[in-house]
């Protein structure tokens, strides 16, 4: 394995004190770059159907730019460009991640109806004060109208987690350090505001997650994401959602491997749902935390008319609201019973809070098979750190491991950690050599477990002083208050042990199969012969191949 040492940033800092400076770093704000200058750019929407006016809001500190638009598939291919565009200096409200940033657009043009679905990223170059090159990222997504697409995939971006991670000007549902939730994190946040640097480009050094060298032991955790992120000047959650840490990953190998993709947001899968009806396989891939109730309808409708979905996820566990046509996105999270006013009202089913939370009544399993609270991290952090890095197959003889050489105990996806850092679970126990859902699991009928590796919602070490976690053990006591009503230390020690499996089950005429973790798409990305044959065969079946 990679030396403990090589994986990290050489800060000449103590792992005291780096704990707490990539604690502290995690946003983008207007002026940050000072007397280098800078440029910054976001839509109003995150996808657009072709024939659609686009508008770009930017604000620059250099009075001119040039742009360039490029559709990131198998092949980067570059759409539109333009040269000397004029610019200026937009003003930002300071709770602009709350209500957006207010500001004029600053070039506008129309979707040519000859562009394909895909991701289109938009690339604004400009001079800094002292002559160098200043450049800003953004991305927005061509989506398929209604209709019949024989063959053809649809994949769903994530961008609710996108949203909810989205640390630029300074509060997400995270982190809070702007407006009325200055120093908690924010429960409402805006879509109308540039995405944080590392959610659209990415170089192919960035650290992901899951921790990929041994591990010493009793040591302090590192995140090297994060240390990576403060030596480099990228947010802090950049491996934590975006396009180019997951989605990017999976459309990219798709088109590559000559499967025909089409891509929409979930904004899409909230507001029109009838994109679906039109594919005969829907994928979901990558860190996929916050849907809105009308999301899972639309999914579940579509499975159980006949549809087929493809989820190869992690981390089913919030429910959200959209409101503004879609600009702003709410979610109280942990705070939703004190705090959300839904909470009050004689319906409480679109309280924005954990799936799992009984007022809602409406568990993760019922649309997906998994929920998050059941699973959650491994591979980070102290939590699982040594753990396994692929699913332990219990059942190779199923269909989507025809053709891998698979056998009982082998693991999935170890080569290149497929299992991280945030996985989905059920309660089981183990029969015959052979795992089940228990009878109170909220699985649904005819569930099967093709695999299955532990996870933990604590981190914690009798070596390690609390105050040198990052994580700790709020997760653990949030999910004893749900299940118990209380997160006195008996009910967490009845929590803190997790699981992420694989799964499939049928849905009325449908069918489900669902790989519970964040880092599936990592066997896509470093061509994994293994995860991209279980990919090939579940995509297969489900287009009728």
């Amino acid at each position: 394995m990679t030396p403990y040492n090589r994986d990290f940033v050489d800060h000449g800092l103590s792992p005291e004190q780096l704990n707490e400076a990539v604690r502290g770093h995690y946003y983008e704000y207007p002026g940050m770059d000072g007397d280098k200058g800078e440029i910054w750019c976001y839509t109003r929407r995150y996808a657009y159907p072709a024939g659609a006016r686009v508008d770009l809001y930017v604000s620059s500190s250099a009075p001119l730019f040039d742009l360039e638009i490029t559709r990131d598939g198998a092949c980067e291919t570059v759409v539109f460009s333009q040269t000397h565009i004029a610019a200026h200096w937009q003003e930002t409200p300071p709770d602009c991640s709350l209500v957006g940033c207010g500001w004029e657009p600053g070039f506008s043009f129309d979707i040519p109806q000859d562009w394909p679905s895909g991701a289109y990223r938009v690339t604004l170059r400009a001079k800094g004060r002292q002559g160098e090159p200043i450049v800003g990222h953004h991305m927005f997504i061509v989506h398929p109208m209604p209709g019949a697409k024989p063959g053809r995939l649809l994949q769903i971006a994530a961008t609710g987690t996108w949203t909810a991670y989205n640390t630029w000007g300074g509060s997400n549902h995270y982190q809070g350090l702007t407006g009325p939730q200055k120093n908690k994190y924010s429960p409402v946040v805006s879509i109308e505001r540039p995405l944080a640097r590392g959610f659209v480009v990415l170089p192919e050094d960035a650290p992901r997650v899951p921790l990929e060298p041994s591990i010493p032991p009793a040591m302090i955790p590192r995140y090297p994401h994060m240390e990576w992120a403060f030596a480099k000047g990228y947010s802090r959650k950049y491996a934590s959602s975006g396009w180019a840490s997951y989605d990017s990953h999976f459309f990219r190998w798709a088109e590559r491997q000559g499967y025909a993709v089409d891509l929409a947001s979930q904004h899409e899968l909230h507001f029109m749902p009838e994109l679906l009806d039109g594919y005969d396989c829907v994928v979901f891939v990558g860190h996929d935390e916050y849907w809105t109730w009308e999301m899972r309808d639309a999914v579940e409708s579509y499975v159980k008319r006949g549809g087929h979905v493809a989820r190869f996820a992690g981390n089913f566990m919030w429910q959200s609201r959209l409101e503004d046509d879609g600009a702003r996105h709410v979610c109280y999270k942990y705070r939703a019973r004190d705090e959300d006013p839904l909470y009050q009202a004689a319906d409480r089913s679109r309280t924005s809070g954990a799936w799992e939370d009984p007022h809602i009544g409406r568990p993760g399993a019922l649309t997906f098979g998994l929920n998050a609270t059941n699973g959650m991290y491994t591979g980070w952090g102290g939590c699982a750190p040594r753990g396994t890095r692929g699913f332990p197959i219990y059942r190779p003889e199923h269909w989507a491991f025809a053709g891998t050489g698979l056998y009982y105990g082998d693991q999935l996806g170890v080569d290149s950690h497929v299992y991280g850092y945030e996985v989905d679970g059920l309660d089981y126990i183990i029969r015959d050599g052979l795992p089940e859902p228990t009878a109170t699991s909220g699985a649904p009928e005819g569930l099967q477990i093709l695999g299955l590796g532990l996870s933990s919602l604590k981190e914690e070490s009798a070596d390690i002083a609390s105050e040198h976690r990052f994580m700790g053990d709020a997760d653990a006591r949030f999910v004893a208050r749900l299940r118990f009503g209380s997160d006195e230390a008996e009910h967490v020690d009845k929590v803190k042990r997790g699981c992420g499996m694989i799964v499939n089950f049928a849905m009325g005429q449908g069918e489900v199969f669902h790989a519970g973790s964040c880092e599936w798409i990592a066997g896509l990305l470093k061509e994994d012969p293994m995860v991209e044959k279980v990919t090939a065969n579940v995509l297969n079946r489900y287009l009728g191949g």
